[in-house]
């Protein structure tokens, strides 16, 4: 059976640092393209960051680009690194596996295994 989780998060200081870990598992599962949306009160769930299978490609949403980082090892885990936090980026965030797509994708439908979310709360 597949499990995809997400660990890290809580309660970060804005211009602080936030560091979340993704694990998948199960059977013969080989996660490819991996990614982190997130969704905050009242509003729809969107696309922070997703790193190709072999870690070559990436994608990041515009509004973390240039302070984040996301990167994978070879044991499927996934690693998202925000810097200089803001309290917009407050929300549930959701580690996002594929099984059928390679390359880094912001778009929801590529991905079929989701972790259950973790709390990121940024105060300013």
């Amino acid at each position: 059976q597949v499990q995809v989780g997400e660990s890290g998060g809580g309660l970060v200081q804005a211009g602080g640092s936030l560091r979340l870990s993704c694990a998948a598992s199960g059977g013969s599962f080989t996660p490819l393209a991996m990614g982190w949306f997130r969704q905050a009160p009242g509003k729809e769930s969107e696309p922070v960051a997703a790193v190709s299978w072999h870690g070559s490609n990436t994608y990041y949403a515009d509004s973390v680009k240039g302070r984040t980082t996301i990167s994978r090892n070879n044991d499927n885990t996934m690693i998202l690194q925000i810097n200089s936090a803001k309290p917009q980026d407050t929300a549930i965030y959701y580690c996002a596996t594929s099984t059928t797509t390679v390359n880094a994708s912001y778009g929801s439908p590529t991905y079929d295994h989701w972790g259950q979310g973790v709390q990121v709360t940024v105060s300013s």
